[in-house]
C-alpha cells in the first residue's frame, strides 16, 4: 500500500511563518516517510495511514503558538504500490511535457 498525504501547517500569525513551518517539516526527518516541500504545504508518501498520521501529528505539535493550522488531505491508495514521482510522470506522460511552466 502506498499513502500519499498534503500536510500544511502553520501557526495562526501576522508575518513570515517560515521558521515554524520549518520546525514541522524537521520534525518529518523522526519518521520513516519520504516529503516534499512546497510553497503550500509538503507532500508526504508512506507506506500506511499508521506512519503517515504520526508524522503529520508531530509535525502539527513542533509548530509553536497559541494557535495552529493544519490541514492534511490524503490520498489512500489500496490496490497499487506507486511512487509520488511516479503519478507526476504519468500526469507528464500524457501533457507530452513537463508539468510545469516554462517561464524563466
Amino acid at each position: 500500500m502506498t499513502v500519499f498525504a498534503f500536510l500544511s501547517v502553520a501557526p495562526v500569525v501576522e508575518g513570515s511563518m517560515a521558521e515554524e513551518v520549518a520546525k514541522a517539516v524537521d520534525a518529518l526527518e523522526d519518521f520513516d516517510v519520504e516529503y516534499e516541500t512546497t510553497p503550500m504545504g509538503t507532500i508526504i508518501e508512506a507506506d500506511d495511514t499508521g506512519q503517515l498520521f504520526a508524522a503529520a501529528h508531530a509535525a502539527h505539535l513542533a509548530v509553536d503558538g497559541d494557535r495552529v493550522s493544519t490541514f492534511l488531505k490524503i490520498d489512500d491508495k489500496r490496490t497499487v504500490r506507486q511512487s509520488a514521482d511516479e503519478k507526476v510522470t504519468a500526469v507528464e506522460e500524457h501533457l507530452g511535457r513537463e508539468a510545469r511552466s516554462n517561464r524563466e
